[in-house]
C-alpha cells in the first residue's frame, strides 16, 4: 500500500529522505533491491526512479601522447606562470586577462586562460581541478605514471570495472593508441582507429544482412519488448537499467546506427570545428582538433544512446617530428597560429558538454549527461611551463600533472603546482596542502583514486578495492 506522505515529497526534503533512507538500508544491511522495491511501492516512480539512476558516471579520458598534453597548460596554465607577465615563459595570453579564480575554503587557486572552457561570465561554471601527478614521459602516445590507482591498477581501468555498476554494450571504447592497462573486474576494451571507427564500431551486421526490411526490424522489436513487459518486475525501478539494456540490445539489431552517430554540419558549427577550420591554425592543428572534435560529437551520440560508459581518446596520434601541433615546439613562433589553436580547443570542449547538457541521461530521466559525464586530461610531457622558446620537454624536477572535470566531487583549483623559480610543489591528498619539494610520482595514485571516486559518485566503497585504505579526504569532497 502505498505512502501519501512519501508522495507528497518535494524539492529539499525528497533529497534528504532519499540520503538518509539509503543510509539506514545500508547500515540495516537491506540489499539495494529490496530498498528501491519498498520506495516505489511506497512512494511510486517518483520517489524510486531517482534513487535507481546509475550508480556511477560516466567519464571521457584524453590523452595528449608525444607531446600534445602541451597544449591544455595554455588553457589552464600553472598560477605562478599566468600571474608572471614575464614573456620568456610559456604561456600565451599577458596581453588579454585570464580568469585566476580563488573560491576558498577547501578549493585551491587556478587560472583560466580567456580561451578555457565552461567559464561564463567571470565564474566557471564547471571547475577544473589540477594534480600533479606521475613523472615526465617525454615522447610516449600511452603514458601510464599520471594515471594510475595503485600498483596493481590503471586509473582508466580501474573507472572502467567501477562503472560496470551501469550495464551497457560496450562498457569502454578507446580510439588508438591507447594503454587501458589491468584492473580487477575490468572489462574489455573496444578499440578503433579514428572517430569514424567509433561509428562503424555499432553498425549492426544484423541490420545489414538478416532484418532487411524495415517491418521485419519494427516487428522484431516490437515482439520482444511486448514479451518483456510481460515480466511482473517490468515496471519495477530494481529491474529498468537492466530491461533498458535488453530494449536497447534489440533496437540495435534492427538498426545501422551510422547515420545516428555521424556529425551534422550544425554540430561542426556548434563545436567549433567549422570556425577551427576558418582560422589562422594551422594544417596539422585544424587536422587533428577536427579528428577529436568529431570522436567527442559521437561520444555524445552514444552517451545519449546508452551505448557505452567510457571513452578513452587520444589527442593527437602523430610522430614528434610535427612540431607545430603533435609535440609543439616551435609554436610560440607564430602567436596568431597558436592563439587560433588554443581558441578551437576550448570551444571543442565547452560545445561537448554544451551538447550533453541538452540531452537526458538514459540511466536516470531526471538527470542531463552534462551533470554525469567525468572528464580527464593526462599526457607523456606538459612541456615546462618555464620557457616559450623552443618549448623543450623537460619539465623542473621531472614533473607531470592531469586535469579533470570531477562534476562536484572534488576539490577544484591547484593540489601543487610549478613555480617559476623552478621548484614544484605536491600535495598531501589527506589534507589538501601543498608540499614543497614532493615529487608529483609520489601523488599518482591520490590523483586516480580521486578520479575514480568521482566517477562512483562519491562512493568510496566502489574505489578501495583498488586504492586500498588510501587518504584523500582533502582533495574530494
Amino acid at each position: 500500500m502505498s505512502n501519501p506522505r512519501l508522495k507528497d515529497l518535494r524539492g529539499d526534503s525528497r533529497r534528504t529522505f532519499l540520503r538518509l533512507f539509503g543510509v539506514a538500508a545500508a547500515a540495516y544491511a537491506i540489499d539495494r533491491t529490496r530498498a528501491l522495491n519498498w520506495l516505489f511501492d511506497q512512494g511510486g516512480d517518483a520517489l524510486a526512479g531517482p534513487a535507481s539512476c546509475a550508480l556511477t558516471n560516466r567519464s571521457v579520458h584524453i590523452i595528449g601522447g608525444n607531446g600534445s598534453f602541451a597544449w591544455f597548460q595554455l588553457l589552464w596554465p600553472h598560477l605562478d606562470v599566468a600571474t608572471s607577465m614575464d614573456p620568456t615563459v610559456a604561456y600565451h595570453s599577458f596581453d588579454v586577462p585570464g580568469l585566476p579564480y580563488n573560491p576558498g575554503g577547501a578549493d585551491k587557486p587556478f587560472y583560466y586562460a580567456p580561451e578555457a572552457p565552461w567559464v561564463t561570465n567571470g565564474t566557471p561554471t564547471r571547475p577544473v581541478t589540477a594534480f600533479m601527478s606521475g613523472a615526465n614521459e617525454t615522447h610516449t602516445q600511452t603514458p601510464t605514471t599520471p594515471a594510475i590507482v595503485s600498483n596493481n591498477a590503471t586509473m582508466l581501468a580501474a573507472v572502467a570495472s567501477i562503472q560496470r555498476e551501469n550495464p551497457c554494450l560496450l562498457p569502454v571504447i578507446g580510439i588508438e593508441p591507447v594503454s587501458f592497462g589491468n584492473a580487477l573486474g575490468a572489462p574489455s576494451i573496444a578499440t578503433v582507429p579514428s572517430a569514424q571507427g567509433m561509428i562503424e564500431l555499432f553498425n549492426s551486421a544484423a541490420s545489414q544482412l538478416t532484418l532487411l526490411a524495415q517491418e521485419d526490424k519494427n516487428l522484431y522489436e516490437t515482439y520482444y519488448k511486448a514479451i518483456v513487459s510481460l515480466r511482473y518486475a517490468a515496471g519495477r525501478p530494481t529491474w529498468t537499467r537492466h530491461l533498458d539494456t535488453a530494449k536497447t540490445a534489440t533496437n540495435l539489431l534492427g538498426r545501422n546506427l551510422s547515420t545516428l552517430l555521424t556529425p551534422t554540419q550544425a554540430d561542426l558549427d556548434a563545436y567549433g570545428i567549422t570556425a577551427l577550420n576558418a582560422s589562422t591554425a594551422g594544417a596539422s592543428a585544424k587536422q587533428r582538433l577536427t579528428n577529436f572534435g568529431r570522436a567527442l560529437i559521437t561520444t555524445a551520440k552514444s552517451f545519449k544512446m546508452g551505448l557505452t560508459n567510457s571513452v578513452i581518446l587520444g589527442l593527437s596520434p602523430g610522430a614528434t617530428s610535427e612540431q607545430t601541433f603533435v609535440d609543439p615546439h616551435v609554436v610560440f613562433d607564430d602567436m596568431s597560429s597558436l592563439k587560433s589553436t588554443v581558441k578551437a580547443l576550448g570551444a571543442i570542449l565547452d560545445g561537448f558538454y554544451n551538447d550533453l547538457d541538452t540531452k537526458v541521461d538514459p540511466s536516470c530521466s531526471t538527470g542531463k549527461l552534462s551533470q554525469s559525464t567525468i572528464l580527464t586530461v593526462h599526457g607523456d610531457t606538459p612541456h615546462t611551463p618555464l620557457q616559450a622558446s623552443a618549448w623543450p620537454d623537460a619539465t623542473p624536477k621531472n614533473s607531470n600533472w592531469m586535469y579533470v572535470m570531477g562534476g562536484g566531487h572534488l576539490r577544484t583549483g591547484w593540489f601543487g603546482g610549478v613555480h617559476t623559480d623552478g621548484n614544484v610543489d605536491g600535495f598531501d591528498p589527506a589534507t589538501g596542502m601543498a608540499v614543497p619539494g614532493k615529487s608529483s610520482n609520489e601523488t599518482s595514485t591520490a590523483a586516480g583514486a580521486a578520479v575514480a571516486y568521482a566517477v562512483a559518485k562519491g562512493d568510496m566503497k566502489l574505489v578501495t578495492p583498488f586504492s586500498g585504505n588510501i587518504d584523500i579526504k582533502g582533495i574530494i569532497v
